[in-house]
């Protein structure tokens, strides 16, 4: 938008703090290369167009704003004489790109100097050719300072997920192990058992029996109850007693895994009535093999299952072989994020997730949107930790994650009952290098990183809420891309057996 031009005075131009210092020839050179435009309420200039001009305001009122997702934030409205705005890094030419990076507006009659933007780098060339230079390293010097602090983040945070997961991936693989090492043991006695029972005084009809006892036994240890500690002990006592007033020898060692195949003195009795005295206990030793062998085989069968979701998580954290913009289900991401933290998050913090399923999927980056889960979700659990007066995870509180519509747009929330923010630094946390943490537990550039993610690469809105107990960062997601986004690719979901409507659990990592 242009105004109406306006004679410029070098006197009037010198009364601004930005020339007060300026010669007459430096004043003249301004006024002859710029200009005085006079602009009526309204925009002046938008964000993102080619920055072509350098604003100084004479007298007025300007109000600056940023674009969040569909909406223009106002992030500074005042009437100061001499404050400036627009093509501010002319000077670094194309070394960046030579865009406004907010926009302006007027909201009474309001006159500007303006400068053409090469006129504005020519100057700061020629008269203040050291501070162009100390500028231009300020600039670029921050820029890659950021950039490495970032990839340092990014390169602990890796370590940390690497170290979580391969603890996680420890304990499936251990008990797989150990499982499979007893296992091999009990099918070499079970071979031998077998050997003594063919060489016994057994008819065709009494070992016929005994395997047709076999199987229905493997049947009950696959539905075996789940007990009380309580209900197993008094199970165990039975059993005990049982195999003991028959003859049994070891009753004690044997009634325990009786009991965890889901085994009664029922069960046995109909043991009892269907093979001969004689056979009894040969009976019973042979079904405590196959108890054993088929517990030790669903211990297997759960380890590897719990390290097949594990490395699935990991994929789907990493979003290997996946497109990187896509349509995706956020809840997929943070179940595998949450579950690639599951080591940091510690046992004392209670994992609430307040889902509701009904939500469409979103056109998304879904391994930026994991690194920003990560980011909220550390620094959730560092403030958790924090209530008991230390620093760092080890605390004890809830991390509640939350899903829900609002309009057009799809919320995430994550909230702690930690401490929560003062509110002399709320409006800082989202600064680059800006930390609450100690020295070398973070660099300041989560929250930073994490703005960017949501901000301008999917046009969202990333807030925070608190008060003492309650800090709650909301990240608002479109549910549409927006036209200069490339199409997202559409991936045939998992099935699921969450069924329509909210959803809500609760996990104790």
């Amino acid at each position: 938008m242009s105004g109406r031009v306006m004679p410029c005075s070098p006197q009037e131009i010198a009364s601004l703090f930005l020339f007060e210092e300026l010669s007459p020839e430096q004043l003249g050179r301004l006024c002859a290369e710029g200009r005085v435009e006079r602009f009526e309420p309204g925009p002046v200039y938008a964000e993102g167009d080619e920055a072509t001009c350098f604003y100084v305001m004479i007298e007025g009122t300007v109000v600056l704003s940023r674009r969040v997702g569909a909406d223009d934030v106002e992030v500074s409205r005042t009437s100061q004489r001499g404050v400036y705005a627009g093509a501010m890094q002319a000077y670094l030419g194309d070394r960046v790109p030579q865009t406004y990076n907010n926009s302006m507006r007027v909201t009474e009659p309001t006159r500007f100097f303006v400068l053409p933007a090469q006129s504005f780098a020519d100057v700061m060339h020629e008269w203040f050719p050291m501070a162009a230079h100390l500028l231009e390293g300020l600039f670029f010097g921050s820029k890659n300072t950021q950039r490495a602090i970032g990839q340092r983040e990014r390169l602990l945070a890796l370590g940390s997920l690497s170290a979580g997961l391969t603890h996680e991936l420890n304990n499936p693989a251990a008990a797989a192990v150990r499982a499979t090492a007893t296992l091999r043991e009990r099918v070499g006695k079970m071979r031998h058992k077998l050997a003594v029972i063919t060489q016994g005084p057994y008819s065709r009809e009494a070992l016929a029996e005994l395997i047709e006892i076999q199987e229905r036994t493997a049947e009950r240890v696959a539905k075996a109850p789940v007990l009380t500690p309580m209900e197993a002990a008094d199970r165990e006592d039975e059993l005990s007693d049982w195999l003991d007033d028959h003859g049994i020898a070891e009753g004690w060692r044997i009634a325990p895994t009786f009991v965890q195949g889901g085994l009664d003195v029922d069960w046995l009795e109909q043991v009892a009535a269907t093979v001969a005295e004689d056979v009894l206990p040969g009976a019973v030793g042979w079904l405590n093999y196959t108890v054993e062998t088929e517990l030790l085989m669903d211990e297997i069968d759960d380890s590897t299952t719990r390290i097949s979701h594990l490395v699935d998580a990991a994929k789907q954290y990493s979003q290997l072989d996946r497109a990187s913009y896509r349509v995706v289900d956020v809840h997929e991401l943070l179940d595998s994020t949450l579950l690639m933290l599951s080591g940091k998050i510690g046992r004392g913090v209670r994992v609430v997730k307040d889902y509701d399923r009904t939500l469409p999927d979103v056109p998304a980056y879904p391994a930026e949107l994991n690194q920003v889960w990560t980011n909220l979700i550390d620094n959730a659990v560092f403030a958790i930790g924090s209530t008991g007066g230390g620093a760092g995870p080890g605390g004890d509180g809830t991390l509640t994650v939350r899903t829900a519509r609002e309009g057009d747009r799809l919320l995430v929330e994550f909230r702690d009952t930690g401490p929560g923010i003062p509110a002399d630094i709320r409006s800082r946390i989202f600064d680059p290098f800006f930390t609450t943490k100690p020295v070398g537990e973070g660099t300041g550039l989560g929250l930073d990183i994490s703005w960017r993610i949501v901000v301008n690469k999917h046009h969202g809105s990333l807030q925070v809420e608190s008060v003492p107990g309650d800090t709650r960062f909301q990240v608002l997601l479109p549910l549409t891309a927006p036209e200069t986004e490339p199409a997202p690719e559409s991936e045939p979901a998992p099935p699921s057996g969450a069924g329509p409507g909210t959803e809500t659990t609760e996990e104790s990592t």
